[in-house]
């Protein structure tokens, strides 16, 4: 593994804090971590807060031997300055979310350079790499934390299968269930380009329902859909997409089958703050309905977390505007009433890869800007709950 390599850090903080109070200085921040390899690409994947208030991030970075993207880590302290950076062997490839949190330590999924098997990678609070283990399979495509164990979405290219497995964290795979995508190499050919970055980039996820059932949002059957298992080959919900042109772009469960979502459609946008998803029977995406957000960019990102603000129980979407905008739209949680709206952004353009609770009961944004408007630098936003009241 290669040893930190040390950059310069630009940083840019645009704050209503005083200077002079350390607690108002990490509560609001803007940073900008530029680079002094003028034409490294860097972008976010996921990050964590660390329990010395600081954040980690999981990140990817453009290689110039490898059509796949190489694996990036960088910490920050609670102020946003930059602190450590891994540039993670070219051995290792397609570091996929979640960053995941599991007995004090922490760990992703990426792919290896030659057999293309997935590989599960612990790391320290610093992001320096601790252990790597072979879980085997390939393309991994999401993850999530389930108790002592892990979720694992990945795809198959052998049997063009969509594979949901149970992973320990020394990554021993302990069940493991295939799903078909289709046959023909036409239904395969968004999902390659996915991994290559040629194509678009599928808002793929992974997870368990608390009744226990599991879910992916990922191909099945010809389309890009989200389905509810039980990995035994019994008790399927399908919720169906246009082929690849349209299905659910973030799922959180609120309670039993009610979900805060979002989907798109041919390009278009809609949040559906609190819907009543079909779990074990077929359904179409396109029936949801929901609202509108013709200000998003098409098939935009979207991003989900359940939190409280002026002591009410809401639902923050974060997504990506056409005026190069993150926003940050507020729905109360209980009737999907919209709330307000903030937008993050200033000069450059900006688009979300992560949101966040904070120790502080802020909340944090992991993003990605464009030096010169061609190279991506990962961003951190920080709001207070004071700013965060002011929405509404």
């Amino acid at each position: 593994m290669n040893k930190y390599l040390f950059i310069f850090i630009s940083f840019i903080a645009f704050s209503c804090a005083n200077e002079s109070d350390p607690e108002a200085d990490k509560s609001n921040f803007v940073r900008i971590y530029d680079s002094n390899r003028y034409n490294a690409s860097f972008n976010p994947i996921d990050m964590q807060q660390t329990p010395d208030g600081g954040y980690l991030f999981l990140g990817s970075r453009r290689l110039a031997e490898s059509n796949f993207s190489g694996v990036y880590l960088m910490k920050v302290d609670e102020l946003g300055a930059f602190v450590s950076e891994q540039l993670v062997d070219e051995e290792y490839l397609n570091p996929v979310g979640d960053l995941l949190f599991l007995n004090d330590k922490y760990y992703f999924f990426c792919m290896a350079a030659v057999s293309f098997q997935t590989q599960l990678i612990e790391v320290d609070t610093d992001g320096a790499i601790i252990e790597v283990y072979n879980v085997g399979g390939s393309y991994p495509t999401a993850a999530a934390a389930d108790g002592s164990n892990f979720i694992l979405l990945g795809y198959d290219n052998g049997s063009k299968e969509s594979v949901l497995s149970i992973v320990n964290e020394t990554g021993s795979v302990l069940q493991a269930t295939g799903y078909s995508v289709g046959a023909g190499d036409a239904v395969e050919e968004p999902i390659i380009n996915h991994f290559l970055r040629t194509g678009r980039q599928f808002p793929f996820q992974v997870g368990k329902t608390s009744g226990g059932q599991y879910f992916y949002n990922g191909f099945y059957n010809y389309t890009f859909s989200l389905v509810f298992t039980d990995l035994g080959g019994g008790g399927l919900g399908v919720v169906q997409g246009q082929q690849d042109d349209g299905g659910l772009s973030r799922v959180i469960q609120l309670n039993g089958n009610t979900y805060a979502t979002a989907r798109f459609n041919f390009g278009d946008n809609y949040f559906l703050p609190n819907t009543s998803l079909n779990t074990s029977g077929i359904s179409s995406s396109t029936d949801l309905g929901g609202f509108s957000l013709p200000e998003l960019v098409r098939n935009a990102p979207v991003k989900i977390l359940v939190s409280k603000i002026n002591e009410k129980d809401v639902i923050l979407y974060a997504s990506n505007t056409k005026s190069g905008q993150i926003g940050i739209y507020v729905y109360d949680q209980s009737t999907g009433e919209f709330l307000g709206s903030k937008y993050l952004g200033f000069s450059n353009p900006f688009e979300v890869n992560s949101i966040i609770h904070t120790a502080d009961d802020g909340i944090a944004i992991g993003a990605t800007t464009y030096v010169t408007g061609r190279f991506p630098r990962i961003t951190l936003f920080k709001l207070s709950t004071e700013e965060l009241s002011a929405i509404f």
